[in-house]
């Protein structure tokens, strides 16, 4: 009895002890395979072997970045192989041999396919192949990188032209257009900062160019071809072409139909600002058909009018032209707190036209 209770004694002693042994360390492996070209590879498998490729003990997939990961790596010495999802069952792609994983380490090794001793393996047509590629890569890296710098000073553009910097945007676009003919985006701009600079020639030659190039685009952009009809329209009206300068801006409208009432109302304001009264109605008109609610084009119709007010001789009343009054007063019940509301209630006061807040004119 006491050898029997000892021995119970001893087992239950040395059973925790079995049950908490530590598991062997391990190692990790990390790394890109890129292909001939230098490209990362998006698919494939990374393994490792300890009979050159005969069994693969580790699978490790490639992700779509090149990138591979692997952990629970019993230390040693390796043979990392190379598959890709058509290689044949028992072929491998490439294989690095002395691949050593140490218990507690991160590995980083790569698989570049690029190395002298992967190319050397190579068929002469093979090579020609890679060499080929490469020639293409870097021609399309090339122009990737001249893209990017367009990219950049068209930014730089934009913010000149809004800033009014005319010159500055000019001198960066015309470079650039130079250097990229077929950029209708280049041409806009130039032809934006050649409107600022009032030159007008010049400034007409570049955005027939956009238009040209744009409207020959695989997907042609409405807005970008309506926009350089539109600034078409603001050279032609400054030019005292008021008949092309309406019929780009009505072009414009039905380009971009989305726009077509700011288009008419700059049209519109275009006019104001030359004094073309006549011109002036006219966009007005069709602004506010294209925007009933925007009081701007209202006001711009008023204004046109009111320069043809004249007095009775006999009389003394004001004769107000048809449309005048009505506009004013549309403009005032859409914005009666507007930037011309106090411009536009003097002149229904000096005309002794009472101002109706609920009068509705037609549209």
């Amino acid at each position: 009895m006491k050898l029997r209770f000892l021995l119970s004694l001893t087992a239950a002693v040395l059973l925790p002890v079995a049950i908490t042994s530590a598991q062997e360390p391990t190692g990790k492996i990390h790394g890109r395979v890129t292909d001939p070209t230098g490209v990362p590879k998006s698919v494939g498998t990374v393994s490792l072997s300890t009979d050159e490729g005969k069994t693969l003990k580790y699978n490790f997939p490639v992700s779509a970045t090149g990138d591979f990961t692997g952990d629970g790596i019993a230390p040693g010495t390796y043979t990392l192989i190379l598959r890709l999802p058509d290689t044949a069952p028992g072929k491998i792609v490439d294989s690095i041999d002395g691949i050593k994983i140490v218990a507690g380490q991160d590995l980083a090794q790569d698989d570049d396919l690029s190395r002298k001793e992967y190319l050397d393996k190579l068929t002469p047509d093979q090579r020609k192949q890679v060499d080929e590629f490469k020639k293409k890569n870097a021609d399309i890296m090339k122009t990737n990188s001249v893209i990017k710098n367009l990219n950049a000073d068209l930014n730089e553009a934009r913010t000149d032209n809004h800033d009014k910097k005319y010159e500055e945007a000019e001198t960066i676009m015309l470079k650039d257009t130079a250097a990229m003919p077929t950029g209708e985006l280049l041409w806009y701009e130039l032809g934006l900062a050649q409107v600022g600079l009032k030159k007008w020639d010049d400034a007409t030659a570049s955005l027939k160019k956009t238009v040209e190039l744009a409207s020959a685009a695989k997907k042609p952009n409405p807005e970008l071809i309506g926009g350089a009809q539109a600034a078409l329209g603001e050279v032609y009206a400054r030019s005292n072409k008021a008949d092309d300068a309406a019929a780009q801006y009505d072009l414009a409208a039905k380009t971009n139909p989305s726009k077509a009432a700011t288009y008419l109302t700059n049209e519109a304001v275009v006019y104001f600002n030359v004094g073309n009264a006549d011109a002036q109605s006219a966009a007005a008109d069709k602004a506010i058909a294209a925007d009933p609610k925007n009081p701007l084009p209202y006001y711009l119709k008023g204004q046109s009018l009111a320069g043809k007010i004249t007095v009775d001789a006999k009389t003394g009343a004001y004769v107000v032209p048809p449309g005048c009054t009505e506009a004013y007063k549309k403009y005032l019940e859409l914005a009666p707190t507007g930037p011309y509301a106090a411009e536009s209630k003097a002149i229904l006061d000096e005309t002794q036209t009472k101002v109706n807040s609920k009068f509705k004119a037609k549209n």
